[in-house]
């Protein structure tokens, strides 16, 4: 019997039970710590990037993907592992429970700043672990130090300032007093004042984000429009019109109001309403390309991956855009945004619309594919990267 053992044993019962939970955690960090991912091997390209650490919807690994296609650039993206969310590809990356480990923290910022000459910082969120931190400053600044070229990106709610938002958006979810705004709101006037402080490039996901990041460009979203379209089905080939909805995040989405139009429409049996959750992304392209109609969101105002996603795979997709996001579209890249307008008052309307005329439905979604190949696969976005790619400085 190990002296340990004999002193846990002679402790009173609660005592015991904890000691011993405690071990046992340990005991389990130092597994997994065992079995974490080698990092990954660097390349001898002139350009090396990397890109972190929130990997947000996957964009993160599918703009690293991206970079790779420009010629002397190879790129790696890392992302923090969050138990219960799903994982998207990812080159490396570490649980939660290790971000905040010294020992792979140094071992992280040894393998960057001695390796890469350029590194995106997702959301400006630390990238070298939870160092006590509440923003990539310290990173950024370490990095700064050895010539690595750093660029910051924004994906959405990490610098939409909800103040602004709600008075520019007709149906804007962010209400003074709200949880939500009450929590956004700092953050994103924090990250608003780095942006300025740093002077670093900046690159924003959904051209929404331009009224928060005037001066920022646009790095559209990139996905592989290939599994989508592989999935699709014929538009309304069952004897009800499907139309689907996922609320990733119901309440910038509108997903209240979604579900009662929609489920309104099924009950009449007009439409067949599927209200997709918990779905591993590797399996969404069946469960969207079995659709006829996507709903995608009817209060931000913009489009990102999911009605990339749907727009892939031929499917009709409704959402509110917006004029300004539409606009700006047109005027950035020269194309029209083939996702059919609707609002909390005029979706009913506008589905009932749709399945009514489904051949001008049809022809509607028919533009998808031809978009998203357009601006959406990943072609356009190493064209954005390439002029901050070409700027690199030596090691």
């Amino acid at each position: 019997m190990t002296v340990t053992r004999a002193i846990r044993e002679h402790l009173p019962a609660p005592l015991a039970r904890t000691a011993g939970a405690v071990r046992r955690r340990l005991r389990g960090l130092r597994y997994s710590y065992a079995q974490l991912p080698a990092f990954p091997p660097v390349a001898t390209t002139p350009v090396r990037m990397l890109v972190g650490p929130t990997n947000s919807a996957g964009q993160g690994h599918t703009w690293s993907q991206a970079a790779k296609t420009l010629p002397d650039v190879d790129a790696v993206s890392f992302a923090l592992h969050r138990k219960g969310q799903f994982a998207f590809k990812s080159d490396y990356g570490v649980p939660l429970a290790w971000f905040g480990q010294p020992r792979w923290q140094r071992a992280q910022q040894k393998y960057v700043v001695e390796n890469y000459t350029h590194v995106m910082v997702e959301s400006l969120r630390p990238l070298f672990g939870a160092r006590g931190f509440s923003d990539a400053s310290a990173d950024i600044e370490a990095m700064v130090a050895r010539g690595i070229n750093v660029s910051l990106l924004f994906h959405g709610s990490d610098i939409r300032l909800p103040s602004r938002h709600a008075k520019r958006e007709r149906w804007s979810p962010f209400t003074p007093g709200d949880e939500l705004t009450e929590r956004l709101e700092p953050q994103a006037r924090r990250h608003a004042e780095l942006v300025a402080s740093l002077q670093l490039p900046v690159f924003v996901s959904t051209v929404d984000l331009l009224d928060d990041v005037p001066d920022a460009t646009w790095l559209p979203v990139a996905i592989d429009p290939a599994p989508w379209q592989q999935a699709a089905q014929p538009l309304f080939a069952g004897a009800k019109p499907v139309v689907a909805h996922v609320p990733s995040n119901a309440k910038l989405k509108g997903t209240q109001e979604i579900d009662a139009v929609l489920t309104q429409l099924h009950e009449s049996g007009r439409i067949e309403y599927r209200r997709i959750t918990g779905v591993p992304h590797e399996r969404m392209p069946s469960v969207i390309g079995d659709a006829d109609i996507v709903v995608d969101q009817l209060r931000i105002g913009l489009y990102g991956v999911a009605a990339a996603e749907a727009l892939a795979a031929g499917r009709i997709v409704v959402s509110y855009v917006g004029d300004a996001v539409r606009h700006r579209v047109r005027s950035l890249a020269g194309r029209e945004v083939p996702i059919v307008e609707a609002d909390p008052d005029t979706l009913g309307d506008v589905v009932c619309g749709l399945i009514a005329d489904r051949d001008a439905a049809a022809e509607r979604a028919a533009a998808g594919p031809e978009f998203v190949a357009e601006l959406h696969d990943g072609r356009r976005s190493a064209e954005v990267l390439s002029s901050w790619l070409t700027k690199k400085e030596t090691l």
